[in-house]
């Protein structure tokens, strides 16, 4: 070649190198980006995270006025006044579950009392027996009101993880398909179907941590009210039979 065609060569420009762009795998492409059903399973997640996170706040604020509302009770309850001035006085509004179980008992004691139940000796204990009941019952109904939406909590913790999974799976799936397609292992091929499967994970172990922990705190305060009602009503089971007692003599 002569020295004015290898001059022509030299002249020409070069051919850029293809870069390779790089994927963009911020949250919010990777949720956008992602296969239809890898994306409902996302939202599903975060959907149940944020109604675990309203549950929690609403139980936690309700417990604490609970418990609350039950010290102010049991301070009028134990000051020595007249029962049946604290049962005229907040018969018509009992606030809490504890103060609708004083006054249950009290209406059913009332009721009893204006018929003549609790002269007799054959009827007083069956009127015993009969408050108990209205008090168990009480504290059923009630106790149903406090733990209400319990159980999602408990499914989401329980449940969230495998859906995430799932989706982890799905995502990992897409990849080989990827993979298999345009037969390139390029990182840029792989990447946005790893990231999803990883991004469906994250998401199923962010929901599910936070409801089965706040379960479990909920759960044993839950429990620890129900026995505080279980208790005052052994104890206005107590004056209940004491007052029987008194009338009988």
């Amino acid at each position: 070649m002569d020295q004015t065609a290898l001059q022509t060569v030299n002249s020409l420009p070069l051919a850029a190198a293809p870069e390779a762009i790089a994927p963009n795998l911020s949250m919010m492409e990777l949720f956008w980006n992602a296969d239809p059903v890898i994306k409902l399973i996302m939202l599903v997640l975060i959907l149940a995270s944020f109604w675990c996170w309203t549950i929690i706040f609403q139980k936690y604020m309700r417990l604490r006025s609970l418990n609350t509302s039950a010290d102010q009770f049991e301070e009028a309850f134990w000051s020595g006044g007249a029962l049946d001035d604290l049962y005229d006085r907040i018969n018509n509004r009992p606030q809490d579950p504890i103060s609708a179980l004083f006054c249950a008992a009290m209406r059913e004691w009332r009721r009893s009392v204006s018929k003549g139940l609790a002269r007799g000796s054959e009827t007083r204990g069956t009127l015993h027996q009969r408050i108990d009941r209205v008090m168990q019952l009480t504290i059923g109904r009630e106790m149903d009101h406090v733990e209400r939406h319990m159980g999602f909590l408990a499914s989401t913790g329980s449940t969230a993880t495998f859906i995430g999974l799932f989706g982890t799976v799905l995502g990992i799936m897409n990849s080989f398909q990827s993979i298999a397609m345009q037969q390139n292992t390029n990182l840029a091929v792989v990447a946005p179907g790893i990231a999803e499967a990883l991004f469906a994970t994250a998401i199923g172990l962010v929901t599910a941590i936070p409801a089965m922990v706040a379960y479990n705190k909920l759960f044993s305060d839950i429990n620890r009210y129900g026995n505080r009602l279980d208790n005052f009503a052994s104890e206005f089971s107590g004056i209940i039979s004491r007052q029987l007692e008194e009338e009988a003599s």
